[in-house]
Formats: C-alpha cells, structure tokens, sequence
C-alpha cells in the first residue's frame, strides 16, 4: 500500500517570510524539516499564490545561514548571513547536544546546555529587533529538570523562559517538558508543550509485528508520580489500564544533585502476560527505567517497551545492552529531537522515532496564523493508525517479531 501523505489546508496569508534558523547541532533535523517544507509549499495550491502577500513562499529552502564563532578566550558572537527584516522566524536549537566542542585557551571544550543557550541569545540579538515574529523550538527546555524550588536555590527555567521574552521572542515551543507549569513563569507569551505520543505509537507499529492493543493484553506504565500524566494520556487513547511506580528516596543524602532512590514500589493490576509500554519524558543515566523494567519482569510481563522523548544516556549504553540480552528490555524508543550517537543508533534494541515531519507541521501551520489544536491533541490520528495496524496495512514497515 502507497504510505499515505497527509495535507493540510492552509488558505491564510503568511505572518511573514518564513525563515528557520539551525543553531548547531541541530542541523541535521532542520534540513529534514526544510525537505517537506520545500515539498508541501511547491504543491500546494492557493489561488493568492501570486500576491505580494505571498511574496518569497516558495523557495529551495527555508533554512537561513548563521554563524556562532568563537575568540581564543572561548567568548563567542552570534552572526546572521542574510536579511531577516520582516520574516516570521523558528529558530531551533538542541541544548544537550554535547558532541559539539570549541577551543578554549587552545584545549578542545565540550559546548554544555549554557554554551547553547548563550548562543541562542547570540542570535536573537543579531536579529536586532528587525523579525516581523520570533518563534523558539527548543525541543529539550533548557533548565527544565530544575522547575520547583525546594529550599534556597535558583529558579533556572523560569529565568531562561523570562529572558527570551524579554528580547523579543514571541513564542516558545518545546516538546514534552517536564512540569508545563513551568509556563507560568511567562503568562503573557505563547508557550506550547507537545507530546510526541503519536509518534511512538506510530513507530512501535510500523518496527514491530503481532501487537494486540487491549486492555486484556497490553499495560501502560509511569516509572514515577511525576509522569502519570503522560502515562494517563497514552493509555486513554489507547484504551489501556494504567500502573504506577513511586519512588522512596534517602532524604538524609544528596548524591549528583538529588536524593539517592531506595526502592521503587507499584501500584497497579497484574501485569503477567501482557505487553507493556513504559512511558516517561527522558531517560538520563537509565538505572532508574531500568529498575522499573527489572520489577515488571519479577512480576511476569511478557514484553517490555519503553518510550521515552529525550534518550540522554548520560552513563553510556552498557546498561541497556545487558539488559536486553537478559530479556529485561524488548525496545527503547526515543525521538530525535536531540542528538543521537551513531553507537545508540546501531543498537538492534533501539528505534529512533523521527520528528521532522511534525516540527514542519507545526511551522507551516503557524506560519499562516492558523491552529495548532489537531496537532497538539492528536486523537483521531492516533485511532486511524491502530485501525490501519489491526487490519495488516502496517505489515510492510513491521520488520521485526513481536
């Protein structure tokens, strides 16, 4: 069966120019999102095409040359190659991409999530003001893990989200973050927080073969409190029951910046037999995830699928190989959103689960002013494709054996 190419009907005039600017180490995914944009805009039909309005909608590309360099004292500035005057503007970038590096006095040094976010001010600035409209897509959102505060610390997030605005930066879109309260922090600007629910959904079914998605054979799992949300979400569009783990911590220690885990306990039905899909936001060192998968297979589920938006793997993937020759783990699904390994990506237990296509939906459309809402909510989506899994139209994709 053809694979099927989904439009969408944007009858509107353009905000303005569309330009997307890739900071580095991101590049890769933006030339992904400029293919369709180039693709959907050539064949799309509208009969203003024509008019001043629509002046520059159709172009090769979309993609803005920028440079970030650096002096030998590891000060930096941000340059843009071209006119930006009056252009609608996405700028992305990728906080944790930490494969990049700069000279600093003549040593190589790794670029952290503060040399990113400092080169992402760089680049606003040298806009100067001139941008008809500023949008961000800063997939992982920097500082985010520090959201709350407990005791006497810093707010970083709220900081950083305060901060953008206040150069200029009209909207802020980041994917799956990890408290969206964190948007309270600038009530008067736009601040979307997308779920890649889709997306794994959709990937898991075209990778793997024979799932019967029931509540009689298949759980959906949240690893902590925290993420029941996301976990409550999945498992109502899928129809599933829903566990929890909640985590007893020691208090009385702080180990790498937060209390040391004792013990992880479920709350929950059985889980024997069936399939289950772990779902959280991020997976950083893993112990924690694979703890949770450990417990499940105590507790005799069969299968083990995780989903998780961010695959940080800050302890490398060792773990996650042991575990999937001891039968703990089936699959890892993460998004590339952020920078993948070329190790994580030749792992047989891993299935990279692509975003390109849904950022360019979400710049086209905004570029025309419309509504985001069927893409932030994607319900209907979501039951076509298990109505296309369950009658066999997903085989082709299915590669490997449930």
């Amino acid at each position: 069966m053809p694979k099927r190419e989904e439009k969408r009907d944007l009858e509107t005039i353009p905000v303005g120019s569309l330009g997307v600017i890739p900071l580095k180490g991101v590049r890769k995914l933006a030339e992904q999102v400029d293919y369709y944009l180039v693709k959907w805009r050539a064949e799309r039909e509208n009969e203003h095409k024509g008019s001043l309005a629509f002046s520059g909608y159709e172009r090769p590309s979309y993609l803005l040359d920028c440079d970030l360099p650096r002096f030998g004292t590891g000060e930096g500035k941000g340059v843009i190659k071209t006119s930006v005057r009056g252009d609608d503007l996405y700028i992305l970038v990728d906080v944790v991409n930490y494969s990049l590096t700069y000279k600093l006095f003549g040593k190589e040094n790794h670029m952290s999530p503060d040399d990113h976010y400092q080169d992402l001010k760089r680049i606003i600035a040298a806009v100067g003001g001139k941008a008809r409209r500023i949008t961000v897509i800063m997939p992982f959102l920097y500082e985010s893990r520090q959201h709350k505060r407990s005791g006497r610390e810093s707010l970083d997030c709220a900081i950083a989200l305060q901060e953008l605005t206040s150069m200029g930066v009209d909207n802020i879109i980041t994917f799956d973050a990890h408290d969206p309260r964190v948007q309270n922090a600038i009530p008067l600007n736009g601040f979307e927080t997308v779920r890649t629910t889709y997306q794994f959904i959709k990937a898991l079914l075209r990778n793997v073969s024979g799932l019967k998605i029931d509540s009689d054979h298949m759980m959906v799992i949240s690893p902590d409190e925290g993420g029941m949300g996301r976990a409550i979400y999945l498992a109502s569009v899928l129809g599933l029951d829903v566990g929890m783990f909640y985590k007893r911590r020691d208090y009385t220690q702080v180990v790498d910046g937060r209390n040391p885990i004792l013990s992880h306990e479920f709350l929950g039905s059985s889980v024997e037999g069936k399939t289950v899909i772990i779902i959280d936001d991020m997976i950083s060192s893993g112990e924690s995830m694979l703890d949770v998968a450990a417990e499940l297979k105590e507790r005799k589920a069969a299968r083990i699928y995780v989903f998780s938006t961010f695959g940080l793997f800050t302890s490398g993937l060792e773990k996650f190989d042991e575990a999937y020759e001891k039968g703990i783990i089936d699959r890892i699904l993460t998004t590339n959103l952020i920078y993948q390994t070329p190790e994580l990506l030749s792992r047989e237990w891993y299935i990279s689960t692509d975003m390109s296509k849904y950022i360019a939906y979400i710049i086209d459309t905004l570029n025309h002013d419309a509504s985001i809402s069927d893409l932030l909510n994607p319900v209907e989506r979501i039951n076509s494709i298990i109505t296309r899994y369950n009658n066999g139209e997903l085989e082709e994709f299915a590669t490997l054996k449930n």
